[in-house]
């Protein structure tokens, strides 16, 4: 019976327009189901616009997601928040604090899998597509997304369940060389149907040929690297994808997407926007302009919008929650701390990435421009407000509420309410787009997998930065400042072996808990004994492993009490 529950579990949550019981039925004809949707390509517009909404579905509890993982469990943070917010801080510590961490992002992400499946079975039979291009374009997409979503899976638990039909199974967990098979055979399903056109020839938030390359550059980096191997497997019987294919991917997403660093790189970033730009003494009188609508650097991004709603669970996500967590806490965040808004407190600063940027290129502007120093920066500036935990002074720049002045000099807490029409409401307000894909990503990648500095060095001539020769310790750290605080970093140790050590250097930093002087220490053994445990992976939710009636397994390093943080 428990393997009944699973599988219709994973169906009810998953359906893309309808409740269970309609899906089941075997024909209607008022209801859409799979006997008559799609039937157009409207319907297939609305079959995609599903599966791109699972995107933002796993930023309604944005506190379980990959991205505030990658961030939070990476060298460069600390967990943060309040002395109650275990979650926060079990992240950091690489620990569980509840049976069901990450429960919804595995949910939100296997419903979008489930929706691509869905998609991939019916759109062939659809007859009126404008030309094939347009038809080549939609499963293009379809393929992407799959893929985006096996890969940030894969990346959080390691092995996975792979589940390429929509038939019902209970299914074990995939070997990682099948998972990454089908991850890069969807890539190059995606690849070889997108159209070759610009970027700009694209409806904005929409997957292109451009970000299907470099995915597949970074899923190969990972993959070959974190697991050790040359090249990157293809379905049994289709060969491998090679370092030479992935580079040349790469040299046309450089040449033909139209793709390009904007020209400042803190106009990348919403404290250079319209209403705050000229009020904010960092940024003030620079000729600096937020480079936001159409953004030639942003390659693939997560959008936000106004219609979040507080009534619809199911709407939280369409705010950009990551602004909210990684904001000031109460007592900071208002006019005082002027552009840095009020939010949770999480992902306080390594002082030690500080210092290090300081000592290697001290005359990085994107030091400066990622990082808020509040001894330097802020005219006031309370430690331990609202019982912050492992704070360090220190905070990023890049997803953080901005505030703003409006024309008659009234303060807002956030620009989106002046730009976008915005709610007033600190919690809702958040616009910005989670760009997952940035172009200068592109070029330090194809620098990496080249071992030429091309890449590297147009990355550093934009800050300003002499060039280098070419090193892999030159990548890591060009790669460490430019991607600061944008979801890489860990997947980045990881794959490069360097994670256990990295982390352990953690431990001794100097913060402050609750106001008062301390110093940052490892719980259940250490950094590098929970990493060495776990592989850095972490635990399938256990209501995940009860429905399927043991066919699947726990992870590695989670279930004992030495993986259960408790709090400081």
């Amino acid at each position: 019976m428990k393997k009944i529950i699973y599988i219709t579990t994973v169906i009810c949550f998953s359906l893309l327009t309808q409740g269970c019981e309609d899906f089941l039925d075997t024909q209607s004809y008022t209801k859409q189901n799979t006997s008559n949707f799609p039937m157009s390509v409207d319907d297939a517009k609305k079959q995609l616009t599903g599966i791109y909404s699972t995107l933002s579905t796993a930023i309604n509890n944005v506190a379980d997601s990959h991205f505030y993982m990658a961030e939070l469990a990476s060298d460069d943070r600390f967990g943060g928040g309040g002395e109650n917010d275990k979650d926060m801080q079990g992240f950091d510590h690489l620990m569980n604090t509840k049976p069901n961490r990450l429960g919804t992002f595995w949910e939100a992400r296997y419903q979008g899998i489930f929706r691509a499946n869905m998609a991939l079975e019916t759109l062939e039979n659809l007859t009126d597509w404008e030309s094939e291009t347009q038809k080549n374009q939609f499963t293009g997409e379809v393929y992407f997304l799959r893929a985006l979503y096996y890969f940030e899976l894969s990346q959080t638990f390691g092995e996975v369940p792979l589940v390429i039909k929509t038939e019902a199974e209970n299914l074990p967990k995939s070997p990682a060389e099948v998972t990454y098979a089908q991850i890069a055979s969807d890539l190059k399903n995606a690849i070889e149907l997108m159209n070759s056109t610009p970027y700009t020839n694209i409806e904005s938030g929409h997957a292109t040929k451009w970000a299907a390359e470099a995915l597949m550059a970074r899923v190969f980096l990972f993959y070959t690297g974190y697991y050790s191997k040359e090249e990157l497997p293809l379905p049994e019987g289709e060969g491998s994808i090679t370092k030479t294919q992935v580079i040349g991917w790469l040299d046309d997403c450089i040449s033909n997407s139209g793709h390009d660093l904007v020209s400042d790189f803190r106009n990348l970033w919403p404290y250079t926007n319209e209403y705050t730009v000229e009020h904010y003494d960092y940024t003030k009188d620079q000729g600096l302009m937020w480079e936001d609508d159409g953004n030639k650097e942003s390659v693939f991004a997560i959008k936000f919008g106004t219609s979040v709603d507080w009534g619809d669970q199911y709407k939280i996500g369409y705010s950009n929650q990551y602004n909210l967590h990684f904001g000031l806490r109460s007592n900071n965040g208002g006019e005082s701390t002027f552009p840095f808004g009020q939010g949770w407190g999480a992902g306080p600063v390594n002082s030690e990435m500080w210092n290090e940027w300081s000592m290697r290129e001290p005359n990085d502007i994107r030091r400066t421009a990622s990082i808020l120093n509040v001894e330097t920066e802020l005219d006031s500036y309370e430690y331990g407000a609202d019982t912050q935990m492992e704070e360090t002074g220190f905070w990023q720049k890049k997803y953080v509420p901005i505030t703003a002045y409006d024309s008659d000099n009234n303060f807002k807490i956030s620009y989106a309410i002046l730009k976008d029409n915005a709610q007033e409401d600190y919690q809702l307000s958040h616009t910005q787009d989670l760009v997952l894909i940035r172009f200068a990503d592109v070029l330090l990648m194809h620098s990496e997998l080249s071992q030429n500095a091309t890449g590297l060095n147009r990355v550093r001539d934009r800050a300003g930065l002499d060039p280098v020769a070419y090193t892999l310790e030159a990548i890591k750290r060009e790669r460490r400042w430019e991607l600061a605080f944008e979801g890489l970093r860990y997947f980045d140790l990881m794959r490069w072996g360097d994670a256990a050590d990295q982390l352990a250097k953690q431990e001794g930093v100097a913060i402050k808990n609750r106001g008062v002087d301390a110093v940052m220490r490892g719980f259940g053994g250490g950094y590098k004994a929970r990493y060495e445990a776990t592989g850095g992976f972490w635990p399938i939710p256990n209501s995940q492993v009860e429905l399927s009636d043991g066919v699947l397994t726990q992870n590695a390093g989670w279930g004992t009490p030495d993986a259960e943080f408790t709090g400081w």
